[in-house]
């Protein structure tokens, strides 16, 4: 409803308009009275001002300080009653209610403002009613398009003729479309603009081509026209954008039917690429045999990678092992429709998510754990921070309820062949999980855990704790006390009382008396280099002997 419309209305058929013709097009979301001289903090925008005058009578300067802050506000219109504050509407007044584009309406003679309000209101809610029901109706028929398959095209075309708008659509892997069509130059002025755009969003850390697509529209200008940019896509990747260039401030309609046409699109595109991750999750089972060393011969792994492996034989990677919540298998998280239908869901999440972050996986999902092999397009970039990146994605992808990943993550290496010694790393940095109590676990990052796991005779792991650690061991068992993390914790400190005490949440006097205690125990010299280094070693040894030990 635009002022144009309210002086059609029945209520203003002795109204006429003074100033501000250019106006005639402002769209009137509600109807105020504001008969106080300040007033900037009550109104949103869009409203149509009914006054009797009585803020400002006959004073210029208090008018003015009246219409200053309708324009900041954003009213919509000025209606004034004339009548015991306000006899006449000087010229004055109207100069400066045009020279900002204000419409004002005079109403010369009495009216009743509870009839205008309950007449705009009521047109207001029906006309809202009336688009919701329009909404439902697209809506609906978004959806079955999507059903039937038949295309983003169709649903552009709706889209246009619901929003009375240009639509343009921009997919991140094909040409983009224009409904309707435009000249090949405008078309390169409308993509510059989304490019230049994208690049401001990136850089003040807002959207992206890698955006979250629960991100909402934004709204931009673009040759004097307003634009709704709005992100298509799913599992936190953005596929495509969807613009409606309008002629007119865009309304909660156009962003509500801008929504409900991108999620159809998303369906579609969703669909589009799990029957694509079926080829390929059917495609890559022969990456278990590779990882488990049954699958040996390099033509054979040549055959089953096809046109891709010279690439992805020279391309870094690092194996990465996910295990989801208590180890079950993670379909919980993602369907419940079949084993591999969980699986391709997945696959197809997990593809989203570290293509993202600009590696190429390929994947495998055995025994309620998920195997990528991370190949790295972008290795000038950190791959330690996109890894990770990564991985808390896959993370909030998770339901609600599910427990957090955890993830082990090997070194470096080159050749397919070579997979499975960055998969064992893998698995022994997730095994470290619980212990380190962090995730995810780079093998580089283990420390002396790293030799410790080499040492495949448990017995000489537990001679060794046994040896260095024993006198503390059997004072906790015997007193209750908490000696061996004090102990650690100390070490891991480097020495630093202060320090230690604050991360045990203890004051320094019992910390000194714990110290004293592991002194009798160990002896005067536990922190000479060679018994600490002994010490520490053991401490880690014990962890590994018993990962359930509350260290």
């Amino acid at each position: 409803m635009t002022v144009r419309d309210v002086l059609a209305r029945p209520a203003f058929r002795h109204a006429y308009l003074a100033a501000g013709r250019a106006g005639l097009g402002r769209p009137v979301r509600w109807v105020h009275i504001i008969e106080v001289i300040r007033f900037d903090q009550l109104l949103q925008g869009g409203e149509m001002i009914l006054t009797t005058g009585a803020a400002f009578k006959n004073d210029t300067a208090a008018f003015l300080t009246y219409l200053d802050q309708l324009v900041r506000c954003e009213a919509a219109c000025l209606c004034i009653e004339m009548g015991h504050h306000v006899s006449s509407v000087p010229d004055e007044w109207l100069r400066e209610a045009e020279a900002v584009g204000l419409p004002v309406i005079v109403f010369p003679r009495s009216v009743r403002f509870i009839d205008i309000t309950q007449d705009i209101h009521a047109y207001r809610i029906n006309q809202h009613h009336r688009a919701l029901q329009e909404l439902e109706k697209t809506s609906r028929a978004f959806h079955r398009m999507t059903l039937a398959s038949q295309g983003v095209g169709r649903v552009l075309e709706l889209l246009r003729d619901s929003a009375r708008a240009s639509v343009i659509y921009v997919p991140q892997d094909g040409p983009p479309k224009f409904v309707p069509p435009v000249p090949e130059r405008e078309a390169e002025a409308w993509l510059g603009f989304l490019a230049d755009w994208r690049s401001r969003a990136s850089a003040v850390g807002g959207r992206s081509g890698e955006s979250n697509d629960a991100e909402g529209p934004a709204v931009a200008e673009h040759a004097g026209r307003s634009v709704v940019i709005q992100p298509v896509g799913a599992m936190g990747k953005t596929w495509a954008h969807l613009l409606l260039a309008l002629g007119r401030k865009p309304q909660e309609y156009e962003f509500l039917i801008l929504d409900s046409a991108s999620l159809s699109i998303a369906q579609d595109l969703l669909r589009t690429r799990y029957v694509e991750e079926r080829r390929l999750y059917s495609e890559t089972l022969w990456v278990d045999d590779l990882l488990h060393l049954r699958l040996r011969d390099e033509e054979q792994v040549k055959l089953l990678a096809g046109g891709a492996y010279r690439q992805l034989n020279e391309l870094a990677y690092r194996v990465v092992v996910i295990e989801f919540g208590d180890g079950s298998a993670p379909a919980s998280g993602f369907a419940d429709d079949g084993t591999e239908s969980a699986g391709i869901h997945l696959s197809l999440a997990v593809r989203t998510v570290f293509e993202g972050q600009t590696f190429h996986p390929l994947m495998t999902l055995k025994n309620g754990r998920l195997v990528v092999i991370a190949f790295d397009k972008a290795p000038k970039r950190p791959v330690k921070e996109r890894l990770r990146q990564a991985l808390g994605a896959l993370g909030q992808l998770k339901a609600a309820g599910d427990a957090r990943l955890s993830a082990g993550v090997g070194r470096q290496g080159r050749g397919l062949l070579q997979a499975h010694v960055s998969y064992q790393e893998a698995l022994q940095a997730l095994s470290l999980a619980p212990i380190l109590r962090r995730d995810p676990v780079f093998f580089d990052e283990i420390g002396v855990f790293h030799l410790l796991f080499h040492i495949a005779d448990k017995g000489v792991l537990d001679s060794f704790v046994r040896t260095y650690l024993g006198p503390i061991l059997d004072h906790d068992e015997a007193k209750g006390s908490d000696l061996l993390r004090t102990l650690k914790v100390y070490l891991d400190c480097d020495g630093s009382k202060r320090l230690a005490a604050e991360r045990l949440f203890i004051v320094r006097q019992s910390l000194y008396y714990r110290l004293e205690k592991i002194e009798e125990l160990l002896g005067a010299d536990y922190m000479e280099p060679e018994k600490r280094l002994a010490l520490q070693a053991g401490i880690r040894a014990f962890q590994l002997l018993r990962p359930d030990a509350p260290l």
